[in-house]
């Protein structure tokens, strides 16, 4: 199946609020994704991804609309020279490969278009699927961090993958 990544539009803000309103989604990811996932979270979500320059974060558009969500994350301080990736894609597209090759592809954005030495993903010890790909697209698991992640209820392990340039 195709994709495309792309800058996010106001014009995307249907497709996001109806596929970003899953609670399979929100669960593997940060509190700042909401759920349930409003049209005022996605004018705001929008509003923030099509801000930076370079583009940091993009949609994935598959069949003529935007189906998820990939995004490179720069740090500061100390971690200058590293950025983190985070990513989400549409239930409908799971177990297809798309998102292996989204990170293949966001892999050597970052390190194009980024003044940085290595890249890494937090996926949550839950989340199978995330860390599959991760795999595919040649990170390495570098650690898990025991219990340090409460989500709906639930204390779980954060793993950490990277990749370096």
């Amino acid at each position: 199946m195709k994709y495309h990544l792309r800058p996010w539009s106001i014009d995307d803000l249907p497709a996001l609020v109806r596929y970003a309103n899953n609670p399979k989604i929100a669960q593997n990811l940060t509190g700042h994704f909401p759920h349930p996932y409003t049209a005022e979270a996605g004018k705001n979500f929008i509003h923030m991804a099509s801000a930076p320059t370079p583009t940091r974060i993009f949609a994935i558009e598959i069949n003529g609309e935007a189906s998820g969500g990939v995004g490179v994350h720069p740090q500061q301080d100390i971690h200058l020279k590293t950025a983190e990736m985070g990513y989400w894609l549409a239930e409908p597209f799971w177990g297809k490969g798309i998102m292996t090759e989204v990170v293949k592809e966001m892999i050597d954005y970052a390190f194009e278009t980024f003044d940085i030495v290595r890249l890494y993903a937090r996926p949550f010890s839950s989340n199978v699927g995330s860390q599959k790909v991760l795999e595919k697209a040649g990170f390495t698991h570098e650690a898990t961090l025991k219990s340090s992640i409460f989500k709906n209820g639930q204390i779980l392990d954060e793993l950490i993958y990277a990749i370096v340039k």
